[in-house]
């Protein structure tokens, strides 16, 4: 009897972990995103969500026609932008930024983060995962 318990309480734990752990199975995808055609833009900030499983910047940038758009963009979640300098207060509503970002193949205005540079002129990064803005947008 107290070894039936054991074996039971055992596949109990081992049935449990997978939930616990959900990080450790978890698995991201950036196929939705066209990273041979990134693109490079100026907008304000109308909203800076520093939240997991990912950080969202939404800003409106201005079009070639003179309308705005509306764009969100995914970043990195909190652990891996905190490890590289990134901090929650850092964007704030109503800053003008320039981003490089991979759009959604779908063409609808979204797009995952390659770099931000802020209002006081730092580049920052998204993170090894996300991988490089494209050499020729940092420099032009």
């Amino acid at each position: 009897m107290i070894k039936r318990l054991q074996s039971l309480w055992v596949v109990l734990l081992l049935s449990s972990l997978p939930g616990l752990t959900p990080q450790a199975f978890a698995h991201h995808s950036f196929a939705m995103y066209n990273n041979t055609q990134q693109m490079k833009f100026t907008g304000k900030v109308t909203r800076f969500d520093w939240t997991n499983p990912h950080v969202y910047i939404e800003m409106t940038a201005s079009q070639a026609d003179g309308s705005t758009k509306k764009w969100t963009i995914e970043c990195a979640n909190i652990s891996i932008l905190g490890r590289i300098g990134w901090t929650f207060n850092m964007i704030k509503v109503g800053d003008q930024i320039t981003v490089i970002v991979a759009p959604l193949n779908s063409g609808q205005p979204g797009a995952l983060l390659k770099q931000v540079t802020l209002p006081d002129g730092r580049k920052m990064g998204n993170g090894n995962p996300a991988g490089p803005p494209d050499p020729k947008l940092v420099e032009g």
